[in-house]
């Protein structure tokens, strides 16, 4: 649709903003319901909101708003998702087992990042952006298909009043800053989510207006980020047990943001700039999926089970309004001073949550209790 810098940061920042009014919204919703439902309820709307775009574009009538309306539903519905997710884990496999569990859910997320993006960007090259959007859409029709086919009882939440939404968050919020544990992480998920918009606004732009790559390069360099993100999810137990929870955190924020580092410094000549975007990729997913495996099995062992969907919203609402915040922003840098100037920025800016962990009481956190 010949999308500019600014109107990328437009789309980046509108998916971010839907992202944060569902958290805001559905923290507290999904605390009080039974999560599977509500998995398979968010598959079947993002793959009839996607689906509408290939057909919109073969009867000539895509629209930019259109793209924009569609990444907002998509977005709001992933956040819906995500926060079930992390709430449903604990009630099928046991606190004891989490870190166990999510690295096994991360490894099979590494692999489809493994062939995802390459063939997305084969699809795009191939036969058109719809058509790839709509091998998108299909992929949440089997992602529900799966999910219907678990058979463990999924006891009902216990008993609790409907609450005003606003009082959820605040919950919400309140519940993750009083813990001396969760604090860091509340801060450094806000300082992600504002550095993180600038890299999603422009990333794209970068590799394919100024490394010059092909939507399939691109898609070859995120795919090889699946690889890193399988041994980023292999190794996030080791980590755990051989450095104790937090200095493992530590360790893995630190790693994917010196890697990074690499990408603004990619050299602008396709073959050598895919290079350079693999290697950071390869390493940056690494440690990223290992801080995330980490990180989302503490705040499941640390906090009740009839809270995690308050805090998990709590969290995807201070990466969302940063996300917002860091898109828009990002998109004006990148028109001001170009894209790799302002993914250098940005790159610089990842090491700030690194810089919290290390000053937080994560760096003597060893074992955690479970919570009751």
């Amino acid at each position: 649709l010949g999308a500019s810098a600014a109107t990328l940061g437009v789309l980046a920042a509108v998916a971010s903003g839907a992202a944060l009014a569902s958290a805001l919204a559905t923290g507290g919703f999904i605390d009080r319901h039974r999560r599977r439902p509500l998995l398979i309820g968010a598959d079947l709307l993002r793959a009839a909101v996607l689906i509408a775009i290939p057909i919109a574009a073969g009867l000539g009538v895509l629209t930019l708003p259109q793209v924009l309306t569609a990444a907002a539903l998509v977005a709001a519905a992933s956040v819906v998702f995500d926060i079930a997710s992390h709430s449903y884990l604990p009630s099928i496999i046991g606190k004891a087992e989490l870190v166990e569990g999510n690295s096994r859910l991360a490894a099979t997320e590494s692999v489809a990042e493994v062939g995802g993006p390459a063939l997305a960007g084969l699809l795009f090259q191939w036969l058109s952006a719809p058509i790839a959007v709509a091998a998108n859409a299909v992929t949440y029709l089997v992602s529900a298909g799966f999910l219907a086919t678990i058979r463990n009882p999924e006891a009902a939440p216990a008993g609790s009043p409907p609450d005003h939404w606003t009082r959820d968050v605040t919950q919400g919020f309140r519940l993750a800053w009083s813990d001396p544990h969760m604090r860091p992480l509340l801060l450094m998920t806000a300082a992600q989510g504002l550095f993180g918009g600038v890299f999603s606004a422009l990333y794209v732009l970068f590799a394919v207006r100024t490394l010059g790559l092909t939507p399939a390069m691109l898609g070859l360099a995120i795919g090889a980020g699946g690889v890193g993100a399988l041994a980023g999810a292999v190794i996030a137990p080791r980590l755990s047990h051989r450095l104790g929870q937090g200095r493992a955190i530590i360790v893995a924020i630190a790693g994917a943001a010196l890697a990074v580092l690499i990408t603004p410094f990619a050299p602008a000549a396709p073959v050598a700039g895919l290079a350079a975007l693999i290697v950071s990729q390869v390493i940056g997913d690494a440690f990223a999926v290992a801080g995330g495996v980490l990180t989302a099995s503490l705040r499941q062992t640390l906090l009740p089970q009839a809270v995690l969907g308050r805090v998990a919203g709590a969290f995807h609402a201070s990466a969302g309004a940063m996300s917002v915040i860091g898109a828009l922003g990002g998109g004006l840098l990148g028109q001001a001073i170009g894209p790799r100037a302002a993914l250098l920025i940005a790159a610089l800016g990842f090491l700030i949550p690194a810089l919290i962990a290390v000053l937080s009481p994560l760096r003597d956190l060893r074992e955690n209790a479970p919570a009751d």
